[in-house]
């Protein structure tokens, strides 16, 4: 009784399994693997969220030397006081001085003396001398560009680098914010 059953559950299990249909060849047709098979005109994505991308006009941000000076300050609405010595000339970091201060967690202090320009397309890239995981990226973003800070928490003081932003610089003026 109970083999009946279990062949019964296995036979309509495998009645519902997909076959993937394969291409029809007609006589006197090319082989498939020669002919393109026409798809729709409408992409096909994976993913919710290519989906939400497909119809915007979104272009890859061009690969080119990054170029920026800025020499600014910056207050924002809670406190958070930052500091920035910037020159970059076609990728390469001539000068960097930042100092960010959080109010209430403390300071995150960086200078160039403590790091080496590792690579410099398509992110100028610093590697700290004496912490191989602290790492700054510095991109282009539209006309802004970035500076990010990647596992250097001992250039903070207490848990400041727990609260560390980007630096956002205009490319234009060298204004941060």
């Amino acid at each position: 009784m109970w083999r009946r059953l279990l062949l019964v559950v296995v036979l309509a299990a495998a009645g519902c399994a997909e076959v993937e249909k394969q291409p029809e060849i007609l006589a006197g047709d090319e082989p498939v693997a020669e002919k393109q098979v026409t798809e729709s005109k409408e992409p096909k994505f994976k993913n919710s969220t290519l989906k939400y991308l497909a119809n915007r006009n979104l272009k890859p941000q061009p690969t080119r030397p990054l170029n920026v000076r800025s020499r600014c300050t910056h207050r924002d609405a809670i406190g958070t006081q930052t500091r920035l010595d910037l020159l970059v000339k076609e990728a390469q970091v001539k000068t960097f001085v930042a100092q960010v201060s959080m109010k209430g967690h403390g300071t995150c202090r960086f200078d160039l003396n403590e790091f080496e320009q590792v690579e410099k397309m398509p992110q100028a890239l610093l590697r700290h001398k004496k912490q191989s995981d602290c790492l700054v990226r510095m991109w282009e973003q539209g006309p802004k560009v970035t500076i990010a800070f990647n596992s250097c928490p001992r250039s903070c003081d207490g848990q400041a680098f727990e609260y560390l932003w980007p630096i956002m610089v205009e490319a234009k003026s060298g204004q941060c914010f």
